[in-house]
């Protein structure tokens, strides 16, 4: 059973959640502020995977020259976490 996100993986799901497209690691870092390191990023996405907050995907048609990169999409899993923190910051600060 996977447990609540973290709050890095918080605001990871947050990034994709406006992006269906999906975005892959470095754009988080890049869409994160400073709040993703390059280092930490892609070890967080697969734990992230494994929990079954999101899903990755390769796109058919390359992007750039060298290895594909894997783009990263929330899962319902994510989606249905993500709104409940929101639903409890939302009571705890207006409580």
């Amino acid at each position: 059973m996977a447990h609540f996100p973290s709050n890095t993986e918080l605001l990871i799901l947050g990034l994709l959640r406006d992006q269906a497209g999906g975005m892959y690691g470095l754009e988080l870092v890049g869409a994160s502020g400073g709040a993703l390191k390059r280092g930490t990023v892609y070890v967080t996405l697969m734990r992230m995977e494994d929990k079954g907050f999101i899903k990755s995907r390769v796109p058919k048609k390359a992007e750039h020259a060298g290895l594909p990169r894997p783009h990263y999409i929330i899962a319902a899993l994510g989606q249905r976490c993500l709104e409940a923190a929101q639903l409890l910051t939302v009571r705890l600060v207006g409580a």
